[in-house]
């Protein structure tokens, strides 16, 4: 039987340009679906046969397509070893053991993969480190579960709630959720109360307590609800970005990078050929995931209940890619949370959260860790510590820039956007894009000699931009200065709607105002003229009104003081006095 797979892969391989092996990976993704198809058709009333079908479909795919028997027993090694830990291992410290345990088998593995003599002759070849990256995920995050499980719900998030077990599961159950055959090579990663929910159809109780999304009534007696068109979709989506990945594959190649004619053309030439080069790169990831993700929806793991203002269900459970929003991502947070995303749920909940220290909040320290065992996990190669590292860096000047520069883009309030924000954004994009593809070379070219030289060849622009921040943006007075800045930024915004308010008023009242209120105040930067304007005209009537009263006033009472004064010489018929007198 592997004869057999291994000449028809290869003969196909040979065709398309690509290595056996990813062509036989590329296999079980598609194979995956109409096992899928037959696995949610078994009977609902016995698990056990669910059980059993995924445990030997998964050896089918490690032994009789890949032929990896040691793979086999590295993955029982892990998943076996960490039931045992957790099970026996009382102390708080459990899931940091599980952890070390998980990570330093993986470990072992990746170095041995890195100086094996067959690994170095060809890059495609497949070993089972891709389904043991998988796997510590799955693992890791189990021993936190059950640790929580122990723990007193009054110091739990949420979250921990929703995963925490309360007792180990049954080993079969557990073994299933290991071998789970839609995840199995490439993820997506899921925590064992999800799987157990969809094991026991717990998962699916929204489906029937709520009407059906079309209003209609339902024709099948299936727990699991229909999901054959949208996981097609997925996969026509991932055959796509496949055939884009061996399309694109010829002629944007990490080779150009070493030329003589690349290092010949101008810097802005070689700085955005990285763009297209980056983007060929993500191909095989995209086809790889979605084929991967449209496996669990099909399976019925991906069911996420009903949408509440569409009514429609969603499947995004173990969603793991979102090409779209990554590939137009306008700063290192978005481009970081749309990519690999399960991998993003593992790396915030059990290591940013969990190293950092109770009732502080997460620092650089927590993103440095974090960032290194991301490196950690996919391997030593020291590309991958050039690469995460770098992106530490970039998320933490990412986040200084929208701490300190996004708001002058912004209103005040910051509710709204500026006028000029649309070019902010445009910056934005093309500054993240030009960023990530620049850090992510390392990843692929992995050795440092050869990292070093691409970065080179672009003269470390980023690392120059990202010092260049950290230098800035770690001085007091620089940040005192932007602060006071924003502060009076939002002062004077609130003292302009107090006049504009008092404006207004003044004017349903007729040219009423109270200018001493108004305008004897301290100078506003950015007030408009034009509320100046019709204050001060506002303030000219009332002057003028009050003015024309006070003297017709002073000309009545001159008026009755004369006539007073002659009626009074009159009675009393004495001469007048001349003013000498």
């Amino acid at each position: 039987m592997i004869g057999f797979i291994d000449a028809a892969a290869g003969a196909v391989a040979r065709k398309v340009g690509l290595e056996t092996d990813p062509l036989k990976l590329f296999l079980t993704f598609i194979l995956s679906y109409p096992l899928c198809a037959v696995l949610k058709r078994l009977p609902d009333s016995t698990p056990v046969y669910k059980q059993f079908f995924c445990i030997v479909v998964s050896a089918f795919y490690l032994l009789g397509i890949f032929d990896l028997k040691d793979g086999v027993q590295t993955l029982l090694i892990s998943s076996l070893g960490t039931y045992l830990l957790a099970k026996y291992v009382k102390s708080p410290l459990m899931p940091w053991v599980v952890f070390v345990f998980v990570m330093g088998h993986l470990t072992v593995n990746h170095i041995e993969r890195y100086y094996s003599p067959e690994q170095k002759g060809s890059d495609g070849r497949m070993d089972i480190t891709g389904s043991q990256m998988v796997l510590v995920m799955k693992l890791s995050a189990f021993g936190w579960n059950v640790h929580d499980g122990r723990r007193p719900s009054s110091e739990l998030s949420s979250l921990q709630k929703d995963r925490a077990l309360t007792k180990l599961p049954p080993l079969l159950d557990y073994l299933t959720y290991v071998f789970f055959f839609p995840s199995l090579m490439a993820g997506p990663s899921f925590d064992y109360s999800e799987f157990r929910r969809w094991l026991d159809f717990s998962i699916f109780e929204g489906e029937y307590t709520t009407p059906h999304p079309d209003g209609k009534p339902r024709k099948h007696k299936r727990k699991i609800p229909r999901s054959g068109r949208i996981a097609a979709k997925k996969a026509a989506e991932g055959v796509m970005w496949i055939g884009l990945w061996i399309l694109l594959s010829g002629k944007f190649s990490d080779k150009a990078l070493f030329t003589s004619e690349f290092r010949a053309r101008s810097f802005l030439y070689r700085a955005f050929f990285l763009w297209p080069l980056g983007f060929t790169y993500r191909l095989k990831y995209y086809g790889a995931w979605t084929l991967a993700e449209g496996a669990c929806i099909l399976s019925g793991l991906s069911y996420n209940g009903i949408d509440p203002v569409t009514k429609k269900r969603k499947w995004d459970r173990v969603r793991n890619i979102d090409p779209y929003r990554h590939e137009t991502g306008q700063n290192v947070h978005a481009l970081l949370e749309t990519w690999n995303m399960n991998t993003n749920k593992w790396l915030k909940t059990y290591i940013y959260l969990r190293v950092t220290p109770k009732g502080k909040k997460p620092g650089f320290k927590s993103t440095l860790f974090t960032f290194a065992t991301s490196a950690f996990w996919h391997g030593v190669s020291p590309g991958y510590y050039m690469t995460f590292i770098t992106g530490a860096f970039l998320q933490s000047c990412g986040r200084s820039a929208r701490r300190y520069i996004r708001p002058f883009f912004m209103s005040p309030d910051l509710s709204q956007p500026g006028p000029y924000k649309r070019y902010y954004d445009i910056l934005t994009y093309v500054v993240s894009q030009m960023a990530l593809q620049y850090t992510v070379q390392p990843f692929v070219i992995l050795t440092f000699r050869g990292s070093l030289y691409v970065w080179s060849t672009v003269y470390f622009y980023v690392h120059i931009g990202i010092f260049t921040m950290i230098i800035l943006f770690s001085q007091r007075r620089v940040k005192k200065f932007i602060e006071a800045k924003l502060a009076a930024r939002t002062e004077s915004s609130s003292k302009l709607e107090k006049l504009r308010f008092e404006v207004e008023q003044a004017r349903t009242k007729k040219g009423h105002i109270d200018v001493g209120r108004v305008l004897v105040r301290e100078p506003t930067l950015g007030v408009p003229d034009q509320e100046l304007d019709e204050a001060l005209e506002l303030m000219r009537d009332e002057v003028n009104d009050d003015m024309t009263m006070i003297k017709k006033d002073l000309q009545e009472f001159r008026q009755r003081a004369s006539s007073k004064f002659e009626e009074t010489k009159k009675r009393s018929n004495l001469p007048s006095r001349s003013r000498k007198e």
